[in-house]
């Protein structure tokens, strides 16, 4: 169950720290006051999506904190154990949003996805919001309110994994089947194209190489006559060349290095670059001896870059990648050469998928058949008693048209409910006024609820549309509720307010620039004439105060 809330600056609520207990919990207050902001608060700490319309005014960032105690959470406890995020009986969660609208989450102090929050707490809390009874309306909460029913989320799974396999091969065979329609002919292309490839030698290709010989051959001449004139300014010529006047140098200089000592070294210098030079001579007219015309190497070369450059123009890619593109059309043909025998497992798996969904898809509609008798029973006993003597609740489970596997299996299903006696079961959206909605919602919530393993679960204006009797019914419905689990309830009415066990209020407070809201614990007195006010409005008079005593005294004796 939840034990505290600890919220600060986030949007109306400067700082609050509530601890909270078990039983049914109500949260009152005049309209504005800011009872949405706490519901707002538990939705962000529980995964919602953050923005920075959530940070109060003037402030860096908002956080919120759950203290949760795991002894009635079983579920709960055991998702932190496999996310090595357990630590003991307690859960703690924090959500901080910032001025940015970037938010952070921690699990017991560690961080943990959006996703990780949002898996774990639907283990702790189950929230039903104030517009259920429109969604009420839609076919998929229907469905999914009479599986939450029947307990058949596991067969769901199955039948939900069965479906996705099925619908993987299915597509992999459509577009292998419609491939094989023009397979001859791309199979014809690829060959012609992967021989010509291979006339390249990719396995030895080595483009930039290729290049840099043919620009070396091509710049032939210019080389030679080149290093022929650098070989005789440096060595061989008898009159100027480099080395005759290093040498020059080096005899000068050596004749006054005996009267200046400082000069011997300038001289090694030298003589260390005359070997260089006639070093680098040597090496330069090897080099030159070596080059050799050769026409017919320089047309091959020509030609292979020639072919070269024309396929990569052709497959529209890099010379360099040539190997890799030969690499992809031989997958290519290998796949189209298999194509046969992977036709073949596509339609023996197919097969296989689609019996097994049928099974499953039959065992699922036979849960949901079975579920919708007990469910409708309930429902119509239930709406009965919140002011609809005559009603009846129906929930038909019929075959769905086509045969094609579908992730929620091939039942339509769809509430019915008929107001009056005589007249034949419509949909809720042809028949039910807001009223009479809002209560068959309430009943639905309320018997769907009551054998869950939720610890905590929240009730935001859900007995809106009800009044004098009947919303007192609907207190002691969610009393009942609470005896096993946590219950809180945001509600604008006396009669379900005074059947709670604990009596929250939410007041404004306009003392600074801007305006914040708070939440307190009534005692006694306090709770009386909250109730008081919820019963009369801005002028209470002792009539109105001793309504509300009975009201609670009648409520804490039903008890």
């Amino acid at each position: 169950m939840l034990l505290n809330l600890n919220i600060i600056d986030l949007a109306v609520v400067k700082s609050l720290d509530l601890d909270l207990e078990q039983g049914m919990s109500v949260l009152t207050g005049e309209t504005g006051a800011g009872k949405s902001i706490l519901l707002t608060a538990l939705g962000l700490a529980l995964g919602d999506r953050a923005d920075s319309g959530y940070v109060r005014p003037n402030c860096k960032r908002a956080e919120i904190n759950l203290e949760f105690d795991l002894s009635d959470a079983p579920q709960a406890h055991e998702w932190l154990k496999e996310n090595d995020l357990d630590d003991g009986q307690a859960c703690l969660i924090r959500r901080i949003v910032s001025e940015d609208g970037r938010s952070r989450a921690y699990v017991n102090n560690r961080p943990v996805t959006l996703q990780s929050l949002q898996e774990l707490s639907e283990k702790l809390v189950e929230i039903h919001g104030q517009h259920a009874h429109l969604t009420l309306l839609h076919a998929e909460e229907q469905r999914r309110l009479l599986d939450a029913f029947a307990k058949s989320q596991p067969l769901l799974d199955n039948l939900n994994d069965c479906c996705r396999q099925w619908q993987q091969a299915h597509r992999e065979l459509a577009s292998l089947k419609k491939a094989a329609a023009d397979r001859t002919e791309r199979e014809e292309l690829l060959k012609y194209q992967i021989e010509e490839l291979k006339q390249l030698d990719l396995a030895n290709f080595n483009y930039p190489a290729l290049l840099e010989e043919h620009s070396k051959r091509a710049h032939l001449e210019q080389i030679l006559s080149t290093g022929q004139r650098q070989i005789d300014l440096l060595y061989e010529n008898d009159q100027q060349s480099l080395l005759r006047m290093l040498n020059h140098s080096v005899g000068e200089l050596n004749s006054i290095a005996r009267f200046a000592p400082e000069l011997t070294e300038i001289c090694s210098l030298l003589s260390e670059a005359q070997i260089q030079i006639e070093e680098a001579s040597l090496q330069l007219r090897r080099f030159l001896e070596a080059q050799e015309a050769d026409p017919e190497r320089m047309e091959t070369l020509e030609n292979q870059i020639g072919v070269i450059q024309n396929l990569s123009r052709k497959h529209h890619i890099a010379p360099e990648e040539l190997p890799q593109w030969l690499e992809k059309l031989e997958d290519e043909l290998d796949g189209i050469s298999h194509s046969g025998e992977r036709i073949e497992a596509l339609e023996t798996a197919t097969k296989t998928l689609l019996t097994e969904y049928r099974q499953l898809a039959g065992q699922l509609s036979e849960k949901r058949k079975e579920a919708a008798g007990k469910l409708e029973h309930q429902i119509s006993s239930m709406i009965k008693e919140l002011g609809m003597p005559q009603g009846e609740f129906l929930v038909t489970v019929s075959p769905l048209p086509g045969e094609e596997p579908k992730p929620y299996g091939t039942d339509k299903i769809e509430f019915l409910v008929s107001a009056n006696p005589g007249l034949p079961a419509k949909p809720l959206a042809k028949v039910a006024s807001g009223g009479e909605l809002s209560r068959i919602s309430l009943a639905i919530q309320v018997t769907t609820s009551s054998d869950k393993t939720t610890p905590t679960m929240i009730f935001d204006e859900v007995d809106s549309g009800i009044g004098g009797g009947i919303a007192e019914i609907v207190g002691q419905k969610l009393r009942s509720l609470s005896r096993n689990r946590q219950v809180m309830c945001v509600t604008h009415l006396p009669q379900v307010a005074s059947q709670a066990h604990h009596h929250l209020y939410v007041e404004k407070n306009h003392k600074t620039d801007i305006t914040s809201s708070n939440v307190r614990k009534l005692n006694g007195e306090e709770r009386v004439e909250e109730i008081a006010r919820m019963l009369g409005g801005v002028h209470i008079t002792a009539n109105t105060l001793a309504h509300a005593k009975e009201m609670l005294f009648h409520s804490a004796s039903g008890s």
